[in-house]
């Protein structure tokens, strides 16, 4: 197996171990997807809530509290550092709309190797 194909499917893998099943649908939450890009979270937040018109409601929701204690419980984690906002969740649409608004490299290499595509 050639190195880049190697990488790819590590990344790929990545990937897949941070996507989660809520409300029927396949997301990655603005934490996992802030890290990968290499973004603070709030600074992508910040650049989804100047280009909200682009995040149809089927692109992204907001967790509510039982759905992040169920997460939470899921994981195996007891603490996510004090939350003060529920966690975004992106549907495929939305990791795609997000790449495009993101001032980074990371986000456009990301969808030149089609990550997302593992949906």
């Amino acid at each position: 197996m050639a190195k880049k194909e190697l990488q790819l499917l590590v990344a790929e893998q990545k990937v897949l171990n941070k996507m989660y099943a809520i409300r029927g649908e396949k997301v990655m939450l603005d934490k996992d997807l802030s890290a990968m890009y290499g973004v603070e979270t709030k600074q992508m937040k910040r650049q989804v809530k100047r280009n909200i018109d682009r995040f149809l409601k089927d692109f992204m929701f907001a967790l509510t509290r039982k759905e992040f204690e169920n997460l939470r419980s899921q994981i195996g984690t007891s603490s996510w550092g004090g939350v003060r906002y529920m966690p975004m969740a992106f549907t495929e649409q939305g990791v795609a709309m997000l790449s495009s608004i993101l001032n980074s490299e990371i986000p456009v290499l990301i969808n030149q190797l089609e990550i997302a595509s593992v949906y």
